[in-house]
């Protein structure tokens, strides 16, 4: 049964780098098409896109951070992935625009590092 366990939190932090990373593509790609290009602002620039792929990644990553601490006993992906979860937190809770953008990218980064680091360290 441990193995199970294993098996889904492996994919949980899997998961969590992939959504982070499309969150950080997001983000990049939306300003580099809106400003450079002008296409697709009411889209891609959507509010609630935002709110719903970096709530989605925001839930993934405690419940992740979490596992992984009970599972490789290392406080310290945890302490990266919680600064990283509450940059993205505070992304949510600012005006829609650059500060937001730079929010959510520093702290998808982190909590991507963090999930690399339980990868690693449940090896």
């Amino acid at each position: 049964m441990p193995n199970a366990r294993f098996s889904i939190r492996e994919k949980l932090d899997r998961t969590g780098i992939l959504i982070s990373g499309l969150c950080a593509v997001h983000c990049l790609a939306s300003i580099l098409l809106v400003s450079v290009l002008g296409l697709g602002g009411q889209v891609l620039l959507a509010p609630a896109i935002h709110r719903v792929g970096l709530g989605l990644a925001i839930g993934v990553g405690a419940v992740t951070l979490g596992i992984g601490i009970l599972r490789h006993g290392q406080v310290w992906p945890l302490l990266v992935g919680s600064a990283g979860l509450l940059l993205m937190t505070a992304g949510l809770l600012v005006p829609h625009g650059p500060a937001e953008a730079i929010l959510t990218i520093a702290g998808v980064g982190m909590v991507a590092s963090a999930h690399i680091m339980n990868l690693r360290l449940s090896r």
